[in-house]
């Protein structure tokens, strides 16, 4: 089971937190710092694969990328297959690339919600749900249009004074 992705810059700030197990926000932030961390300390021509049992307990294992300012993480337990989480990433980022055309780290800042969107078109509850950026892209562009129809119908009259005059 998968039970976090991580998206942080190389300053150490947090773009996108996703836990899939309930902790306390000190607790998050804490695993954050510590994440960081040992991402900030390693060297570019080590391995991409770390053990993680000394920040997320036994069990634990985290897969990270380094793409321009950013590291993408993933943290996950033995029952993840440590190349498909790799593979996973790279999904990820694909996708993003795709919907923003040519993504930024302020595209991420501004767009949290879509970020939020994409992750959960392919992590649902700890679990993959689809690795197809197109379905993915597909998907989020309908909740998007069911967005912007929603915000469209209003439930309450433009003007109150309708109401007063009766």
């Amino acid at each position: 089971m998968i039970k976090s992705v991580l998206v942080i810059n190389t300053q150490g700030k947090p773009r996108l937190t996703k836990f899939y197990d309930i902790l306390a926000v000190e607790k998050q932030q804490e695993l954050l710092r510590s994440v960081f961390g040992v991402l900030c300390s390693r060297a570019d021509n080590v391995s991409n694969f770390v053990e993680a049992e000394s920040i997320f307990g036994p069990d634990s294992r985290l897969v990270y990328k380094h793409y321009a300012t950013l590291y993408f993480v993933i943290v996950f337990d033995s029952s993840e297959n440590e190349l498909a989480m790799l593979d996973l990433i790279q999904v990820f980022v694909e996708t993003l690339d795709k919907f923003f055309r040519n993504v930024s780290e302020l595209d991420m800042v501004f767009n949290y919600s879509k970020l939020h969107n994409i992750l959960d078109g392919i992590i649902f509850g700890g679990q993959v749900m689809e690795t197809s950026s197109a379905e993915i892209i597909r998907a989020v562009e309908e909740i998007s249009k069911l967005e912007a129809a929603s915000n469209s119908i209003s439930l309450v009259p433009k003007t109150v004074s309708g109401w007063r005059s009766r």
